[in-house]
């Protein structure tokens, strides 16, 4: 639907993105996220292959000075590609944060959503990002009752989460949007069945985040400050590189002691993981 609504694919112009880039830099911000319908198409309409286009940029913009986080959002599997994933390991600039969304992981409902991917294709994709980049944290977002999707495509779908684990996922229950291919399709899915497979994987994910933040405790990270904690004047918050603004958990600070200005970044030791949040405080007095 969304070229329907916004029309055909269009780039903004390099000169742009870098003029964008610089004018944030200059006003002190330390973070710079990459975020389009389709980063790995950016580009296509000037003549770039997928996923060449967006190492062109990003390659532009590591070459300007200074200490800077770059973070990716929304990379389909096709477009992670082995000179992407070099590029990433070559430079701590850029975030080892991924944001891939693969919407379901059975072939048939991938084929009925007309996803250029496979299940075969995603879990490939995982693990090459796995093994090459062992700190990277992975974002999905995917759909439970899809036209057509049964039971026996649910569960495979909860196996999946299960087996192969990702940090973060946004879980959502398909919605019937008029116009769209979908909506015309047979076998769509009752609200209050759609409703219960969204409950059962959010239950299976929230354990899957939770073991795999348990395995960060006891590991030094750097973390930017932001401010207090809403629940306590006595708490601080923070982000490390896998954790995504406003989307993604935060890093709890239980001491501000060797903390003197927000915006900046500070070594903070991991002491335990509650819900989707880190908790910590300072290994260094050392900030950036």
């Amino acid at each position: 639907m969304i070229p329907q609504i916004k029309g055909p694919l269009r780039s903004k112009s390099l000169e742009q993105i870098i003029k964008e880039f610089r004018t944030l830099r200059a006003q002190g911000i330390h973070e710079i996220i990459l975020i389009a319908q389709d980063l790995g198409d950016w580009g296509k309409d000037q003549g770039y292959k997928r996923s060449h286009g967006l190492v062109k940029v990003l390659e532009t913009l590591l070459q300007e000075e200074g200490d800077f986080w770059l973070r990716l959002l929304y990379l389909y599997p096709d477009e992670i590609t082995s000179e992407l994933i070099a590029l990433m390991k070559s430079d701590t600039r850029i975030c080892p944060y991924l944001d891939m969304p693969i919407q379901h992981v059975n072939n048939d409902v991938l084929k009925a959503m007309h996803r250029a991917t496979s299940k075969e294709a995603i879990i490939e994709s995982l693990t090459l990002l796995r093994k090459e980049i062992p700190d990277i944290t992975i974002r999905t977002s995917l759909i439970v009752g899809f036209p057509g999707e049964t039971e026996k495509h649910f569960r495979e779908l909860v196996d999946f989460v299960e087996k192969y684990p990702i940090d973060n996922v946004g879980i959502f229950e398909y919605s019937k949007e008029p116009g769209s291919r979908a909506a015309e399709l047979p076998d769509q899915i009752p609200d209050v069945v759609k409703a219960k497979r969204q409950k059962r994987l959010a239950k299976v994910q929230q354990k899957v985040a939770n073991r795999l933040l348990k395995k960060k405790i006891g590991q030094t990270l750097e973390v930017v400050v932001e401010g207090h904690h809403p629940d306590s004047p006595l708490l601080l918050r923070g982000r490390h590189r896998g954790q995504c603004p406003e989307i993604d958990g935060e890093v709890i600070i239980n001491d501000p002691s060797g903390i003197d200005a927000f915006g900046k970044r500070y070594q903070i030791k991991i002491t335990d993981a509650v819900g989707y949040d880190l908790i910590g405080s300072v290994a260094q007095k050392d900030q950036k």
